[in-house]
């Protein structure tokens, strides 16, 4: 991910597995700072499916949790 300094203005969002695909749930829009803290909250079967997307780059919140 390109931008990572902590007040990067990020979106972070569930992606559920669907029939069709799934379904996008923001949960918030904001610091990455706070975004990786609401993640970590989070129960783990949650935080598999999160992501992380900024301006430039969406990443999966675990892989950058455990980068």
């Amino acid at each position: 991910m390109r931008t990572t300094y902590e007040d990067a203005t990020v979106r972070l969002y569930y992606l559920s597995d669907g029939p069709e695909g799934g379904v996008a749930q923001t949960l918030m829009y904001g610091p990455l700072s706070d975004a990786m803290a609401l993640a970590a909250q989070q129960e783990p079967a949650v935080q598999d499916g999160l992501w992380i997307a900024t301006s430039n780059d969406v990443v999966a919140w675990r892989d950058l949790a455990e980068g």
